[in-house]
């Protein structure tokens, strides 16, 4: 049986999911409404349109290519198999769930919502399918934060301080070139962030709880000492 120190940091992770999964909830529905959030979407896009310029485009175009579903897919598809030859078949298994469910929800969303996106004569890129959430934004949270999750153990405090940062910065690069390049509006980037944190906190909870049954190796980071060295 785990003790309730072991139980904790799955409990705390089982209310971080609920939170996330009503934010994003709430955020949902005011894209799908033109409510709330969504109320700063005709402003940012005319902001974003004001400001363009090629500089500005050649980067936002490449940043929303590095950026893509496709390129995201890709990108858990090499942490997978690294995963899987180094022996860590429980990362590679996290990390193909988290990519193949943020994949699968993010796109029955879009079919649930069917919101159209903004004015064509706005989009710097070509994109036919619906708005609500935006995908690149949900699979830059989902992989991104998947990556952050397996660097995360055996980490000093300024690492982890620095991995975070880094993962933020570009996933908020990320969501912003879709605004800019007049492909989604502000709330569809905002509710495909917190649709795929929720997703990643729901695969990070598993994980945890999955690797602390006995029988199964804890994760690493599951020592309340301190993290432990192991050459991931």
């Amino acid at each position: 049986m785990r003790s309730p120190s072991a139980r904790l940091p799955v409990l705390l992770g089982v209310v971080a999911v609920l939170a996330l999964a009503v934010a994003a909830g709430w955020l949902l529905h005011f894209g799908a409404t033109g409510t709330g959030t969504a109320d700063a979407d005709a402003a940012l896009l005319t902001d974003a349109v004001a400001v363009r310029e090629p500089v500005l485009t050649t980067t936002a175009v490449t940043i929303t290519t590095i950026g893509s579903t496709a390129a995201m897919a890709l990108l858990a598809a090499a942490m997978c198999i690294v995963s899987w030859l180094r022996g860590h078949r429980a990362d590679a298994l996290f990390v193909a769930a988290a990519a193949i469910g943020g994949s699968v929800l993010f796109r029955l969303l879009k079919l649930f919502y069917d919101r159209p996106r903004p004015p064509v004569a706005t989009r710097l890129v070509n994109e036919t399918n619906e708005s609500l959430p935006s995908g690149h934004a949900t699979m830059s949270v989902v992989i991104v934060g998947a990556l952050l999750v397996l660097l995360w153990a055996g980490r000093s405090t300024a690492a982890r301080v620095a991995l975070v940062t880094a993962a933020t910065l570009w996933v908020v690069a990320v969501g912003a070139t879709r605004i800019y390049l007049g492909v989604h509006w502000f709330s569809d980037v905002l509710a495909g962030w917190f649709v795929g944190a929720t997703w990643l906190a729901v695969c990070a909870v598993v994980r945890r709880s999955w690797g602390s049954r006995p029988g199964e190796p804890a994760p690493v980071d599951a020592d309340p000492v301190g993290p432990v060295e192991d050459g991931r």
